[in-house]
């Protein structure tokens, strides 16, 4: 069965990146002239996802204002001729058929991603982590795709993190199918050192089948007193199997302040409209 579908959790309070989400949604956080969460719809697109549920909570009422169209601006721009921008800005409300919920109570990834059941329905599904932006020339979601069609099973896009950051991720137990695929069928999320059992993470993207849902029914509170989506998935890890893409592509961690900055300064880089600019006068700042 084709994968149509993606779940965008962003309940998320963005703690990381305070004062700046005090009133600001982490996801609208902006990589030059676009917030992070279009970078992420879009990424769904060029995959061919076509309906997009994205969870939110209280004080997120801007994510769903960025995708509405906006008729006072859009007529500003076209009397002011400015076609091209008004493309670009009427053009944000038709990437896809987007969705909107609330997650009522911050319970948790696995919470969150229970609360999309009725969208859902009984069908595979991308998940897209609302913090995390990957860019690369292959969308990581269309990897991810290309596997579970091939495996017909949940598919986890993961890299490899330092060994000093893998007790703030999840940790895999892999064995090598062939290129960058792996067979997982263990995982544990934040480990302690004498529990890590590899290198590789869960790292903002996966593809899960429908069955999750009942498993995450059934799911404690984890780490953090949390419903940890990675305590579901280990279930069908244990018992189905689960696959593993180390994916690529560039990830940035937009709830964090050195992702973020790392993200601007590298998307400003290769901008069309700024990038030679901003090399210019990177090359000649003095620090």
């Amino acid at each position: 069965m084709n994968v149509t579908k993606a779940v965008i959790p962003a309940a998320g309070l963005g703690t990381r990146v305070l004062p700046a989400t005090k009133s600001l949604p982490k996801e609208m956080i902006p990589i030059v002239d676009k917030p992070a969460i279009q970078y992420i719809v879009e990424e769904a697109v060029e995959a061919g996802i076509k309906d997009i549920l994205i969870i939110t909570n209280r004080g997120k009422e801007l994510i769903e204002d960025h995708f509405d169209r906006s008729p006072e601006l859009e007529q500003k721009l076209l009397n002011s001729q400015k076609d091209k921008t008004l493309e670009e800005i009427s053009n944000i409300s038709k990437l896809a058929n987007i969705f909107f919920i609330r997650q009522k109570e911050t319970k948790g990834l696995g919470h969150a991603v229970n609360c999309a059941r009725s969208f859902i329905g009984n069908e595979p599904f991308a998940v897209m982590y609302g913090d995390d932006v990957i860019i690369g020339k292959d969308p990581a979601i269309a990897q991810l795709i290309r596997a579970h069609n091939e495996f017909g099973k949940t598919i986890l896009g993961v890299n490899k993190v330092l060994p000093e950051d893998i007790l703030k991720y999840s940790s895999l137990k892999v064995s090598p199918i062939r290129d960058n695929l792996f067979s997982c069928t263990d995982m544990i999320e934040k480990p302690s050192p004498d529990k890590v059992m590899s290198l590789y993470s869960i790292l903002g993207r996966c593809v899960l089948t429908p069955d999750i849902f009942d498993i995450l029914d059934n799911t404690l509170p984890g780490a953090g007193g949390e419903i940890q989506l990675t305590d579901a998935i280990r279930v069908l890890a244990n018992t189905k199997g689960t696959v593993a893409v180390d994916f690529t592509g560039k990830r940035y961690d937009m709830g964090s302040k050195l992702g973020i900055m790392k993200a601007s300064v590298e998307v400003a880089l290769n901008h069309p409209g700024i990038g030679e600019d901003f090399k210019k006068y990177l090359s000649e700042l003095k620090y």
